[in-house]
């Protein structure tokens, strides 16, 4: 999944020097100090009010449609009669039952689309996928999908948390009958995809040979090295995004778009046996066979699909899911490419598109039926490849990236498709993506070469619209007439001149919550909440979640341990230093 990988919070003593803290992405850490998410086409320079945003949906969604529910629910053989999962502790690591709430019709506080996207990944048990393929859902933010072999489990991404995994495992047997584990895939670099391990195998079983741990190649190296450098930062965006300060209700966290929510267990990691490192490279785990397709620089840096003949079913790991995904994840990571997205789509069909009979993913349901699973093959690939060149085609005719994100609308031949619409990635942002890719953050404007600082460029904005009161004035305004967007703007800029003017700050958070009511993206909404939550002083801060472990310190390479020491360094601090290190 794309919240991606290992956030670093920290490195004190490794080494006796440094001792590595990775918070998981969407953790409780303290969090210190606008666009449609996805729908409307508005002009350059429009707002757009709520009613019309929701209409617009509406008039492209078919709401009757409860194809999507019957599939979420295919195969059900029984889940978790608690709605709970603890720790050895007792402490509390995942809750179903939290997602009670998400019953019937959307309430004013959430927009239609996103509720009825939560009510479908809130959806929690052991289900078959087909006779010897059976998938844990609900239980964390991933998908645990158990194959049965000759003689035991092969276990396909084993959840962010040990607790988790060892729960979904412990589900399959206790329904379907005990089995050992014989072999564990990894599908991707994300922790959502590996951090359960040790729930489900014993290190000593993998050490003897046992157990088998296959990933794609380079697929250690990724699990701490593309957020490493930069996880403080990420962390903090993470807890925004995924909602950790949130209460889970119609008021605040519904759900994350991709899942439900992220489980507070402990993660870890243990390095593969095998990898992975063509695509039509073929491989037998306790009597099954696999044919892997490559398929990396899309989703995550390193990532395969595959394809099981003796089910005739695809694993779209999670570069097909029931969601338009990232391009550019809002917690901040490297740029994903949607060219080379869709072509890994388009690759899967040429290969397996003739032989496939279900398929299934890293995230939410699989599809049944060879022509259903063909369209949403080419629907999925054809909205990435469109946000791309579309991006493309108007930044050559001279559209800076914000102009290009108000003009972007996928045609109502995509935008119809629930697997196609924000709920985790959205138009809007993933074409700014795009075009950050190819140009980076300098629109061409000699006035954006050295811009102010926010907060000096805040307190003359200020004075030159006539000061505080004049501006909430016009604020107000905006606001009832529902034109957000205006509203959070000038607001914003308003509380960076003047962070101790509480009126500025409770109509800013106001604003945030109704645009959170419109956003059809979870993250959007988690992002606009936290933010009022910070603007009122009710930020709900909760324990810090150590994610960091002896695996992650083992594993990590010893050049990225030096690069991460070097931006530790305070330069002007060590101005004159001549240190030198045996």
């Amino acid at each position: 999944m794309v919240f991606g990988l290992i956030l670093g919070a920290g490195m004190r003593a490794f080494f006796g020097m440094c001792c590595a803290v990775l918070v998981l992405a969407g953790c409780g850490l303290e969090v210190t100090k606008s666009t449609t998410p996805d729908g409307e086409v508005v002009k350059t320079g429009m707002d757009t009010a709520p009613q019309a945003q929701k209409q617009g949906a509406d008039s492209v969604l078919d709401f009757s449609d409860r194809r999507d529910f019957a599939l979420a629910r295919k195969g059900f053989l029984g889940t978790l009669d608690s709605g709970e999962i603890r720790d050895a502790d007792g402490n509390l690591v995942y809750s179903m039952k939290a997602y009670d709430f998400l019953k019937g019709n959307a309430p004013a506080s959430v927009n239609k689309s996103l509720w009825r996207q939560s009510r479908l990944t809130a959806m929690n048990g052991l289900f078959e996928v087909v006779d010897g393929i059976y998938q844990v859902r609900g239980f964390d933010l991933s998908n645990m999908t158990l194959i049965r072999g000759k003689t035991g489990w092969i276990i396909i991404d084993p959840l962010i948390s040990k607790e988790t995994a060892a729960a979904a495992l412990k589900l399959a047997n206790d329904i379907l009958g005990a089995r050992p584990v014989k072999a564990v895939i990894f599908t991707h670099s994300h922790i959502d995809h590996y951090g359960g391990v040790r729930g489900v195998v014993d290190i000593k079983d993998v050490e003897s040979g046992q157990v088998q741990i296959i990933a794609p190649e380079g697929f250690t190296r990724e699990t701490v090295s593309e957020n490493i450098l930069a996880g403080n930062a990420m962390a903090r965006r993470a807890g925004y995004m995924f909602g950790g300060f949130l209460p889970k209700s119609p008021k605040g966290h519904v759900g994350s778009g991709l899942g439900p929510g992220i489980s507070l267990g402990r993660s870890g990691l243990i390095p593969p046996t095998r990898t992975i490192t063509k695509t039509g490279e073929r491989l037998t785990l306790d009597g099954i066979a696999f044919e892997f397709q490559m398929a990396p620089g899309a989703e995550a840096p390193q990532e395969f699909m595959f394809y099981l003949p003796q089910f005739k079913a695809f694993c779209q790991a999670e570069e097909m899911s029931h969601t338009l995904h990232n391009l550019l994840t809002p917690r901040g990571a490297q740029v994903r490419n949607g060219l080379v997205w869709a072509k890994h789509i388009d690759t899967a069909i040429a290969r397996y598109g003739d032989k496939i009979d279900v398929s299934f993913g890293s995230h939410h349901w699989p599809i049944w039926g060879h022509d259903a699973i063909i369209e949403f093959f080419e629907k999925q690939r054809d909205t990435y490849r469109y946000i791309h060149d579309q991006t493309l085609r108007l930044a050559n005719q001279g559209l800076t990236m914000i102009e290009i994100a108000e003009q972007i609308k996928l045609p109502p031949s995509l935008a119809k498709e629930f697997y196609d619409r924000g709920y985790y990635g959205t138009v809007n942002f993933n074409s700014k993506a795009q075009y950050q890719y190819y140009f980076g953050w300098f629109d061409g404007n000699p006035a954006h070469l050295n811009p102010l600082p926010p907060v000096e460029n805040a307190r003359q904005t200020v004075r030159y619209m006539g000061g505080a009161a004049a501006i909430l004035e016009k604020a107000q305004q905006d606001y009832d007439q529902g034109h957000y967007r205006y509203a959070a703007t000038v607001l914003n800029t308003l509380v960076f001149a003047e962070p101790d003017n509480s009126e500025a700050s409770a109509l800013l958070a106001q604003t945030y919550r109704r645009l959170a009511a419109q956003a059809e993206s979870g993250p959007w909404r988690d992002f606009y909440l936290t933010g009022a939550q910070e603007l009122t002083h009710t930020l709900n801060k909760r324990r810090d979640i150590n994610t960091a472990n002896p695996d992650m310190i083992a594993n990590l390479p010893l050049d990225l341990f030096f690069d991460y020491m070097a931006v530790r360094i305070n330069g002007p601090k060590a101005q004159g230093l001549d240190i030198k290190i045996n």
